[in-house]
């Protein structure tokens, strides 16, 4: 076996380990919050199975990065503890050259981590929730409260009532000119989904002129194609997770909720999250040089620590990006980039 087969077998393994063993926590710890809730709509054993087979591809994005970090420490730590490093840099193979060894096996899982996020994910959230929604038990006390949201330049506020998305009540459309100003407001006691496109079932106008106030109505009136009933599904089920392609449907002028800088970052979330791997990657690297005589220890724990607070500081420049503090380039991008220089860094300073 040559040795890059042997790095990328041993780094594989630790990851994927790791990756099982994280994936299964956050498994439990969700199912210990929506069992009895699956079992009061007598769907049984099968339906707690089903559901956790939709929830993996989101729990396998959320546990990747810190899949790698554990598995890297646990490679790096084996070969330090081992002295086997020691013994390939006395044949004059780097640290770097060891650490490029072992990137084959964390970009195959960042890749998995982006497909997971751009496809997979996605249909399986909508699988979820029409599920969800469809076994919901019917409550006729239930209080169904409007929702408001933004198509374009109209703000829109109605009752999502139908389970299927596809019809809307009490319709109120705010529509404004390119400044922001009111224009225009419809009301129609109902709107439906049909053709692939939204009818105004007699809906009445009221256009706002410089010093006048024009009134007007009708039998039915085409609306818009940009909601879909999928949206309107997420919305009454409180729906909160945006996928890349709903912030670019969004930042297109489709349905959106939140600010235009909420959009701006998830979507370049999208394509920094799985670079995550790559970084904690870099972060573990020093471990590699360990010297557990004397006190190597302490290096592990320093890897450990430094990338716990990569997600921390992650978090914080996504949550500034989310509401507009920062360009969403820079909430997506510093901290990996930061992170990077940092394990780059000290994989340097240690190598010598």
């Amino acid at each position: 076996m040559t040795l890059p087969t042997y790095l990328l077998k041993l780094m594989g393994s630790r990851v994927l380990a790791a990756l099982a063993v994280l994936t299964g926590v956050l498994q439990i710890i969700d199912l210990l919050e929506v069992t009895t809730q699956i079992l009061d709509r007598n769907l049984g054993a099968g339906g707690v199975a089903y559901y956790a087979m939709l929830r993996a591809p989101r729990l396998i994005e959320q546990a990747a990065p810190l899949a790698v970090l554990a598995g890297c420490l646990f490679a790096f730590g084996k070969l330090a503890g081992e002295s086997a490093v020691t013994a390939l840099r006395s044949t004059g193979i780097s640290a770097y050259r060891i650490t490029l060894m072992a990137l084959p096996a964390v970009l195959a899982l960042a890749l998995v981590q982006l497909a997971i996020g751009m496809v997979i994910a996605p249909r399986t959230d909508q699988m979820l929730s029409a599920w969800w929604q469809a076994s919901a038990p019917q409550d006729a006390s239930k209080k169904i409260t409007p929702v408001t949201f933004r198509l374009a330049n109209e703000v829109v506020v109605a009752l999502p009532r139908d389970p299927d998305g596809r019809s809307l009540e009490s319709v109120i459309i705010y529509r404004r000119d390119q400044a922001g100003r009111l224009v225009e407001r419809t009301t129609a006691p109902t709107a439906v989904w049909e053709a692939g496109r939204w009818t105004l079932i007699k809906p009445r106008f009221e256009t706002l002129g410089i010093k006048t106030v024009s009134q007007g109505s009708a039998n039915t009136m085409d609306w818009t194609q940009d909601l879909q009933p999928a949206d309107v599904r997420a919305m009454a089920a409180g729906q909160t997770l945006v996928t890349p392609q709903e912030a670019s449907r969004a930042l297109a002028g489709g349905l959106s909720m939140r600010p235009r800088t909420y959009y701006e970052t998830q979507l370049q979330r999208a394509w920094a999250a799985p670079f995550a791997c790559i970084v904690m990657l870099l972060l573990a690297a020093p471990a590699s040089m360990a010297n557990f005589r004397g006190g190597g220890a302490t290096l592990l724990v320093q890897c450990l620590a430094g990338g716990l607070l990569f997600l921390v500081f992650d978090g914080a420049f996504t949550a500034l990006g989310e509401n507009g503090a920062a360009p969403a380039i820079l909430a997506a991008w510093a901290a990996p980039a930061m992170f990077s220089a940092l394990g780059i860094t000290a994989l340097i300073y240690l190598e010598g």
